[in-house]
């Protein structure tokens, strides 16, 4: 398959056309416990900061302490 080059186009040219990402699935015999466990945990630790944030502000702001 030959390699063309194409000449690049000026981004503000043209407004970004819309994206389509395609997923393939992989079958295994095993699940990838190291991948999985990355997974859990990072969702694990989003959960934990979201939790933190909206503690901070609910302290921040409490309800009958509004002086607006």
């Amino acid at each position: 398959m030959p390699t063309h080059k194409q000449p690049r186009r000026s981004r503000a040219a043209s407004p970004r056309q819309e994206r389509h990402i395609l997923v393939y699935g992989v079958q295994r015999d095993k699940p990838d416990l190291r991948k999985l466990s990355r997974a859990v945990i990072a969702m694990a630790q989003a959960e934990a900061e979201r939790d933190a944030q909206r503690q901070h502000e609910t302290n921040r702001h409490p309800r009958g302490d509004r002086h607006d």
